[in-house]
This record gives structure tokens, sequence and C-alpha cells, in this order.
């Protein structure tokens, strides 16, 4: 199957959806749904899924960080419910996968996702490209404690990498052969490494929090 989007269906999320990304932070923002967009369509040739479904649940997953971020994947499931605006494209039964897939897609949930469009989401989700995992646990760690110190930020992006990608950590791939495979071992690979994963986050955090101060100016 194609990997194409209805042209109007894309105008409206471009225009009316991905826009409200912008009030949550780099982390969360408008960069990140737009990789994660891009990540799922390119999973639909191998998976058969309908790229419209693909396309929408991705544009909605993360709008929940409008509000409490441990319940979001749940808030944004509501939201796409209840956007009726959809209903120009998709089925009652389409709005539901997409609500479930939605409600699915978070790397600390214990039980597989309930279709294909969930592990579609989920897999895409799963930014595994070495820069953008370490540059992303940085910008948050800075972005939501803000009144820790270099030493302390170190800590919280350890810690969470590890929690969340390494060995034994939470995080989960569902799409066989994916390209996330090679590069969630080398981020392990990594973790074994302390000083290099180290000097990593010393150039992240310095560049970052240069470019902060510059704007404060």
């Amino acid at each position: 199957m194609e990997n194409r989007v209805d042209l109007d269906l894309m105008e409206f999320v471009e225009q009316q959806i991905l826009p409200r990304y912008n009030a949550f932070g780099k982390s969360h923002g408008i960069g990140h749904v737009q990789r994660v967009i891009k990540n799922a369509l390119a999973l639909v040739p191998a998976t058969g899924a309908d790229s419209n479904m693909v396309y929408v649940s991705a544009a909605y997953h993360d709008l929940g960080m409008e509000g409490p971020r441990a319940v979001h994947h749940i808030t944004s499931g509501k939201i796409l419910t209840a956007d009726a605006r959809l209903k120009k494209w998709f089925s009652p039964e389409q709005i539901r996968i997409m609500k479930e897939a939605v409600e699915d897609h978070r790397a600390s949930s214990s039980r597989v996702p309930r279709s294909i469009y969930g592990k579609i989401v989920a897999e895409a989700d799963r930014e595994l490209d070495p820069e953008i995992v370490f540059s992303r646990t940085v910008l948050f760690g800075l972005e939501n404690y803000p009144e820790k110190d270099k030493e302390e930020q170190w800590k919280r992006f350890y810690n969470h990498i590890n929690e969340k990608y390494g060995r034994m950590g939470y995080i989960r791939l569902w799409i066989a052969n994916s390209p996330n495979a090679k590069k969630l071992e080398y981020i392990r690979e990594l973790l074994g490494q302390q000083a290099k994963l180290r000097k990593i986050f010393d150039e992240l955090y310095n560049e970052i929090f240069r470019k902060s101060e510059q704007k404060e100016v």
C-alpha cells in the first residue's frame, strides 16, 4: 500500500492540528510530531496499513500533552474521538481504532498495542536516532527541572536513558526488523561506556544551555 495521504486531510491536519504542538516545548513540540508522522508513514508499505489512518493517529498522538503528562495518551485519544471534523474522512470504526492506537503508543505501556495502527505509532514514536534521543532528554531536563545544576541534570539524563532504553528498560519495539533495533542496540552499548556518554551529554548540555542564555539576552 502506498503511503500517500489525502491532500485535503493533510491540509486540515497541518493547519488545525500540528500548530497545537508549538505549546509543548521542543522535546515534544512540532519537530517531534513531524518526525513521528514521517516514521509512521515509512512503515505503511511493510504493514499494509491505511495511510490516512496512520497519518491521523501519528498527528494526534501527543495532543494530550496539553494536560497531565502521565495520562497524555488517554487524553490524546479523547481529543481524537471528540474531533467531529474527522467524520469527513473516517467511519466510527476507523475513529475507534485510531483512538486506541493513540492510547497504546506510550513506551511504558506494558501491553501489546491492540492493532497494527497502535504498533506503528508506538514504533514511530520511538525516536531512536541517538542524537535525537540524547538531545530531547537534555532538553526535557532543562525545560522541566531548571533548578537542577549540571551534575544533577547528568544524573537525571543517565537514569532516564537507562530506565527507558537499557537492557532492562521499559521500551518495547513492536514492528519486526524495523530500523529501530540497530539504533536501540547502539544506545545500549553507550550506556556501558559512561565516559563516552558523559562527553556526549556535556556537548549537548553546553550547546543547549548556551542557546537558551542567548535567547534571554
